[in-house]
């Protein structure tokens, strides 16, 4: 999850120095500050790189702006044909993204680890295709059935800048990378295969091809009931979990991968001795096996600092 956030002072009084989301994501300088941020605060033993799934889109010639209440907005979606030219260069569009990258690496010590990322091709999708209506997934649905070779080319287009985009990080300085699939909830049978998985395969086996090494955690968030199907396919390194997981389901695929989740943003938000009580339940569940401890969605903008602070406290001092 994103650790930068309205959650923090220092993170409000930068983002007010600047003219609008998308301008900060592509300002090194002050990009790579948010990274740091919750570094310099917590300590935590990760960095990710703060950014948007949505640059991919850009990279590929698609309007997009951010508005405030309404979240992202998109433009009309270019011709495929453009996007197919421009997806291997994407990693060459969102340079400033990947000098935010080592601006990043060259600050932090190295005891703390890196990550960079990208958005799921489905959700990047969804994004481009509905425009303003972006979480309206039921419309994109409606696109998959009634024109699917359509959507599976532009899906074709979003994996090939995905995986020059993943390299540009790998090669900038990035230790691992993720993959957000934020809309992975809600497929009926044969689709969370070809709209999830077979694309998380061929994204994987793209990066690979292009030189990539490092490990990758993928995140098929809401997508609890395919976990097994998605980790005995996808040749992933990491599975990030959301808060609706299971603890016997994590503790079954802790002898496939290493887990990263899956505390609830709520819960985190509200504090006190739930707080406790969920930090432990995962500690005791999970923590015998392969765990990075992790939020299983993002963190909300009115959290106290206090509450992450009680739950570093609580995983330190175990």
């Amino acid at each position: 999850m994103r650790q930068a956030g309205r959650y923090l002072p220092e993170y409000r009084a930068l983002r007010a120095t600047t003219s609008g989301f998308v301008d900060f994501c592509l300002n090194p300088e002050k990009a790579a500050e948010a990274t740091l941020q919750p570094i310099r605060r917590y300590g935590f033993d990760a960095a990710i790189l703060f950014s948007d799934i949505l640059m991919i889109p850009l990279a590929l010639g698609q309007d997009l702006t951010f508005a405030a209440g309404e979240g992202p907005i998109l433009g009309e979606l270019p011709d495929l044909a453009i996007m197919r030219e421009k997806a291997p260069l994407a990693g060459e569009a969102l340079q400033n993204v990947g000098e935010t990258v080592a601006r990043v690496k060259a600050q932090l010590g190295p005891e703390t680890t890196l990550i960079g990322f990208c958005g799921g091709p489905w959700t990047v999708m969804t994004y481009m295709l509905n425009g303003k209506k972006a979480h309206d997934r039921s419309l994109i649905r409606s696109f998959v059935y009634e024109d699917e070779a359509r959507v599976m080319a532009l899906l074709d287009i979003v994996i090939e800048a995905s995986a020059w985009y993943l390299k540009m990080q790998a090669d900038q300085g990035a230790q691992v990378l993720k993959i957000f699939e934020s809309w992975a909830e809600g497929f009926p049978d044969p689709y969370f295969d070809s709209l999830v998985i077979q694309p998380h395969v061929r994204l994987i086996e793209r990066v690979r091809a292009l030189g990539v090494t490092l490990p990758i955690i993928g995140f098929p968030r809401g997508a609890e009931a395919r976990c097994h199907d998605y980790i005995d396919a996808v040749p992933v390194q990491g599975m990030g979990l959301g808060t609706a997981t299971p603890m016997t389901l994590g503790v079954e695929l802790q002898k496939k991968v290493p887990i990263q989740g899956a505390l609830d943003p709520v819960v985190l938000r509200s504090g006190g001795k739930a707080l406790d009580a969920a930090v432990d339940l995962i500690l005791q569940s999970w923590g015998q096996g392969p765990l990075i401890f992790n939020l299983g969605h993002g963190i909300f903008p009115d959290t106290p600092m206090a509450h992450v602070e009680q739950v570093l406290q609580r995983i330190r001092g175990r």
